[in-house]
């Protein structure tokens, strides 16, 4: 009995052991089995962009600077003489020919001193004419005493007391020649202040008109001499003053043609010529001054404006264009995606830029043409099914 219920348990433990193993196995068989798909996978819809065209052509490069307005000259009229102001003859924004009359200076003093000027020198004269003719007895005088003594009637004593006398007369009429002269310096001195008195508007150069910028005294002050009453400015042309740093001197020449706007006059731009360019950088800025003359014809432009100026300092031909907008960056990298008409798709080309001029851009890469993408590409990436538009809105 003990036996056989020993080999009943050897029995049970071998098939327990059996149905373990079995039902292993058909666990690990059904798990390595695939799921059945409970969805459908979605689909990925084109992504809608707008694209540009790609162009082939030329492009300038410009380079901005700021700047302001100078008058193309500028000086300052002043009294040469001192005295009352009698009358300022005119004002601020008037316009001033050549040799115009501005000013004028109470001139009763100077007047008066031109008269005194005038009686000293006929005095001087008078003076020299009654010495010339006291020489001319002393000299007749002479001759006659050497010819008495020559006979016997006078002696050496007297001979020498009419030569002393003569002597002293002929340096009478040096002085009295010399007091002339200088009466006739002082008449002179005293006709060019009178002159000064009137103030007129004189400069070197053409005769061209010019317009007063400033007025400093008025009617009834009184003020020393070169004492500044206007300053007068030329406004056809003018001259826009801008400063360049080292790296961009080079690009810039005389005879250069350059653009210049204003915020006097939005929307307009002004053409000019590159005039001067220090041939040194100051100190402070290590910039150096360029200078461009504008002409002004209309004198619309005034001195203190402020300017931006645009310089063209590269030129392409034969460019590879796109829209600024197109270029983006992706991993450090610039580039551009370019459509495939054909698939619909998009495909990423690495570009570097040359030279930009606005809102266009010239690129150097491969395979940037056709259709580039300018809008949306936050949404796509190389290989991206598309849909676009044109800037005009046309679906293609």
């Amino acid at each position: 009995m003990t036996g056989n219920m020993t080999m009943w348990k050897k029995t049970f433990r071998i098939r327990w052991w059996g149905m373990l193993v079995a039902a292993i196995w058909v666990a690990a068989v059904m798990g390595c089995e695939p799921k059945a798909p409970t969805e459908k996978k979605r689909e990925r819809k084109p992504a809608p962009v707008a694209v540009a065209k790609v162009e082939r052509g030329t492009i300038d490069a410009f380079r901005t600077f700021s700047g302001s307005l100078e008058a193309g000259a500028s000086f300052t009229i002043s009294a040469k003489v001192g005295g009352r102001v009698a009358q300022m003859l005119v004002d601020i924004g008037d316009a001033v020919q050549k040799d115009m009359v501005v000013a004028r200076i109470d001139d009763e003093e100077y007047a008066q001193a031109l008269n005194q000027a005038k009686a000293d020198m006929m005095v001087a004269r008078a003076n020299l004419a009654e010495a010339r003719s006291l020489l001319e007895i002393s000299g007749r005088t002479l001759e006659r005493s050497k010819t008495l003594l020559g006979r016997g009637v006078t002696s050496e004593a007297e001979l020498d007391t009419v030569r002393s006398e003569y002597l002293a007369r002929g340096a009478r009429v040096v002085v009295l020649e010399a007091q002339v002269t200088r009466a006739k310096a002082t008449l002179q001195q005293s006709k060019i202040q009178l002159g000064y008195a009137t103030v007129k508007a004189v400069w070197a150069g053409d005769a061209s008109e010019r317009v007063v910028a400033e007025r400093f005294v008025d009617d009834g002050v009184v003020v020393a001499a070169n004492t500044p009453l206007y300053r007068i400015v030329d406004l056809s042309p003018v001259v826009a003053v801008f400063h360049v740093p080292e790296k961009e001197y080079g690009s810039l020449q005389a005879g250069q043609t350059v653009t210049m706007e204003t915020d006097a006059w939005p929307g307009e731009t002004f053409e000019g010529t590159i005039s001067r360019i220090a041939p040194v950088f100051q100190d402070n800025s290590r910039q150096a001054r360029v200078e461009v003359t504008l002409p002004n014809a209309d004198q619309r432009l005034k001195p203190g404006m402020f300017v931006k100026t645009g310089v063209k300092v590269k030129s392409v031909a034969d460019a590879v264009i796109v829209p600024a907008d197109a270029i983006v960056n992706r991993e450090d990298t610039q580039g551009v995606f370019v459509v495939d008409k054909s698939t619909h798709l998009v495909r990423w080309r690495p570009v570097t830029v040359d030279v930009r001029h606005g809102d266009r851009v010239a690129v150097q890469g491969d395979g940037v043409d056709g259709l580039v993408v300018t809008l949306g590409q936050q949404l796509i990436e190389d290989g991206s099914e598309v849909v676009w538009e044109f800037n005009t809105g046309s679906g293609k």
